[in-house]
């Protein structure tokens, strides 16, 4: 039997904790998820997972650019977010 790594199970759970229920937020972090979180810095990935630790209404005004959160690496991930799910990204 194989057991996976543990690089697969954390994008398994981090896949996971981008499924919010609200299509908005699923589309923007999946495809922030897939595009470019592999090439983030610890200290950006640490960023991310507290934006994740957000609830949906705050986290999406922060990805719609509504609100902003008070961390300055936060501000930038979910900046960051943003971006990647923009036309052309």
């Amino acid at each position: 039997m194989l057991f996976p790594s543990n690089l697969e199970m954390d994008e398994a759970r981090l896949a996971w904790q981008c499924r919010r229920g609200m299509l908005e937020l699923d589309l923007m972090l999946q495809s922030f998820v897939e595009k470019r979180y592999s090439s983030l810095s610890l200290k950006t990935k640490k960023a991310f997972h507290q934006l994740l630790n957000c609830q949906d209404q705050i986290l999406l005004d922060y990805l719609m650019g509504q609100a902003e959160p008070n961390d300055k690496d936060v501000a930038d991930v979910a900046k960051q977010v943003r971006e990647a799910a923009g036309p052309g990204a």
